[in-house]
């Protein structure tokens, strides 16, 4: 265990952090002593059974009760499963008459240019339950009242439709929510399903993404008002708490703010890793001056590449989930289908190819040994000798090698190699290039030079493939944290309250009225202040959206205290020239106005303690093609300052590190390691 050290008396309380995945529920807890304890079980179909159980365990490792918990945070997929699988509610629209396509039209753009075959994915809301009634509002006011009697006539439409939820996006309701709050309190009262109206959940300009992200709200809102109700009965069931929630924004949130607002849930999982890597790897940053970090949290199901610079994570409004655009405050995550679990399987050419079909938790990769057959990454990484055959996946489940290595071979025979150890070679190889083209998209492609960052590795699988990937990339630093494996959960812990708004406000910067802008922000900030528990404790941070006159997007450029329309036109130069490497002499536009209400709830810093025999043996393990002779180590007693040089394999209950010939790793004070090459020492 590791120990917290330092006076922040938040940390006396027991607290914990559950972070479920595709093949694992990972779990981290602070003892009252100051113990960090950590735990790691299967995930389960009703994810609350695997976080309830997660939490039984690692609370029988601490020796405390459940009951003792004082703080419980949580990070969950059950927004991005319903969407990525299309499970979710049976979903209305009632839109303004004349927009009912809107959904379908989109942008018109293509997903692949020259793919004469290529399709959109299908609405969330199908056209037969799409409904529009009469009403107009523009960006200066109202022209047509909302027809009430069309609305409760659409009510029982949307009633004989046997609709689930609801979604109300009205034109320009952004500017002018009178008809589109109506419409929505009628429906209220007419239907008993959840009914998500556009001013609430996006209060924004272009109708498109506005419409979608609303629809993506009430799609969700009935799976995640059940899960989150279900866990706080499960929860008090065992004297727990009731779960605070981590948001797609890299912030928590009480669960009745995650209930009413579900779309900020989206990728509430991965934003959580990036919040935990931020923290542990901070100080290995500023030690190597370093740029910023690339983040790489590679689990059972998918990989997840995220970019921290200036010491935050880079946040975006601007995302698309399998297609479909949410635009809400969220951490910039790239995610690709190539996860520890991820199938590999031969195309129509004769290529192998990984991903994104995942064997999940149940059946499993076949070294599982319940049941599944066909070969994944963990696999291919068993067979390379990374994962021994006496490593118990998790710290309790035991590994079925000689099924790994029958997977292996079936692929061999499939795809015309020799043996299952090509074949796995090739399994790791195409997994790193898909990885690797991830990363590149994050920086290369952005304008940042990945050799400037650091690597931070972390989920289950993440530290095996890092070192060939930062080799790949030219990246000097890979950072793998002492919880590495249950990172997620780990920033749980750490990850702030947070609460956004944003409101359309467009307006040539030049002519905004400094009192109109000051009133529309104390608006925003009364808002977001509303949601937090103890608002003395709150921080407020205020931005303005802005681009040249002309754009198509904008930049966030921060507010000071007042409304100072100089300092952000100096601001935004400085913000397009280091976004895009020009500024231009040209008016600007004041389009959105954005607040943050934020919480700090950090933990101490954790001293490491190693305990028990470092070396305990060696095994043989291919790198490359070639075969060495590997030394196999327990990572969690090695102590600080200890160095290992490749190959090697570093192991322990969450996660396994790989150390490749060539490389060397060193412990820091807190039990991250850190891996370089020969060649940087």
């Amino acid at each position: 265990m590791s120990k917290p050290t330092g006076g922040d008396h938040r940390v006396k309380r027991p607290r914990v952090g559950v972070d479920v995945g595709g093949t694992f529920t990972d779990v981290t807890l602070i003892t009252e002593a100051g113990d960090l304890v950590t735990a790691k079980v299967p995930s389960t179909a009703d994810q609350s059974n695997g976080v309830i159980e997660g939490i039984r365990k690692a609370c029988a490792d601490a020796g405390i009760d459940p009951s003792e918990i004082r703080e419980f945070t949580h990070a969950m997929t059950v927004s991005v499963n319903a969407l990525l699988e299309r499970d979710g509610a049976k979903t209305a629209l009632v839109t303004t008459e004349g927009f009912r396509d809107v959904l379908e039209i989109g942008r018109q753009d293509r997903p692949a240019l020259y793919d004469l075959d290529a399709e959109k994915p299908a609405a969330l809301v199908p056209r037969r339950r799409r409904f529009e009634v009469a009403e107009r509002a523009t960006p200066q006011g109202i022209e047509q009242p909302v027809d009430e009697s069309a609305v409760r006539a659409v009510a029982a439409d949307i009633r004989a439709a046997d609709a689930e939820s609801v979604a109300v996006a009205f034109l320009h309701a952004y500017a002018h929510p009178e008809n589109e709050r109506r419409a929505a309190e009628i429906l209220r009262e007419e239907l008993d399903v959840p009914v998500s109206a556009s001013h609430e959940v996006l209060a924004e300009f272009r109708e498109f993404e506005r419409t979608a992200t609303t629809a993506v709200d009430a799609y969700v809102t009935p799976k995640i008002d059940a899960y989150v109700g279900r866990l706080e009965e499960r929860a008090a069931d065992e004297g727990v708490p009731a779960p605070r929630i981590m948001q797609s924004n890299g912030g928590i949130a009480d669960a009745t703010t995650v209930r009413e607002h579900a779309v900020t849930t989206v990728l509430s999982g991965p934003a959580a890793g990036v919040v935990g890597a931020n923290r542990a790897a901070s100080t290995v940053q500023n030690e190597n001056d370093l740029d910023g970090l690339v983040t790489f949290d590679m689990g059972g199901t998918s990989s997840d590449v995220s970019l921290v610079r200036d010491g935050d994570a880079e946040r975006t409004t601007d995302t698309q989930i399998d297609g479909i655009p949410v635009r809400t405050p969220m951490v910039d995550i790239h995610t690709i289908g190539s996860g520890g679990g991820s199938i590999a399987w031969v195309d129509a050419g004769g290529a192998l190819r990984v991903g994104p079909e995942s064997a999940g938790s149940e059946p499993g990769p076949a070294c599982y040994g319940r049941g599944g057959e066909r070969a994944t990454i963990t696999d291919a990484n068993v067979v390379l000798g990374y994962i021994g055959d006496s490593t118990a996946l998790g710290g309790e489940l035991d590994l079925d090698v000689e099924a790994a290595h029958d997977a292996l071979a079936a692929l061999a025979d499939e795809a015309g190699l020799d043996s299952a150890l090509d074949a796995a070679h090739g399994v790791y190889r195409v997994a790193n290039a898909k990885m690797t083209r991830a990363i590149r998209e994050v920086t290369v492609e952005r304008g940042f030079d990945p050799r400037q960052y650091g690597l931070v590795a972390f989920g289950g699988a993440g530290p095996m493939h890092a070192a060939e990937l930062a080799a790949d990339l030219d990246i000097e630093s890979v950072i793998v944290p002492m919880a590495g494996g249950v990172l997620s959960a780990y920033g749980l812990l750490d990850a702030d309250e947070q609460y956004d708004a944003v409101r359309t406000h467009l307006t040539l910067l030049a002519d905004a009225e400094p009192a109109t802008v000051d009133d529309a922000l104390e608006e925003l900030t009364a808002e977001v202040l509303a949601d937090v528990a103890d608002s003395a404790d709150a921080t407020v941070e205020t931005v303005a959206d802005l681009r040249y006159e002309g754009q198509s997007f904008e930049l966030p450029v921060p507010i000071d205290d007042d409304f100072d329309a100089a300092a952000l036109r100096e601001r935004f130069h400085a913000a397009h020239e280091r976004a895009y490497g020009y500024s231009i002499d040209e008016a600007i536009e004041l389009v959105n106005l954005r607040a943050t209400a934020r919480v700090e709830r950090g933990i101490a810093e954790t001293a490491y303690d190693a305990a028990g025999e470092a070396r305990l043996g060696t095994r043989e393990s291919y790198f490359g093609g070639d075969a060495y002779e590997t030394a196999i180590y327990d990572r969690r007693s090695l102590p600080p300052g200890a160095t290992v040089s490749g190959p090697a394999v570093l192991e322990q209950k969450e996660s396994t590190t790989v150390v490749p010939p060539a490389w060397t790793g060193e412990v820091q004070a807190d039990g991250t390691m850190v891996l370089t090459t020969e060649g940087d020492q």
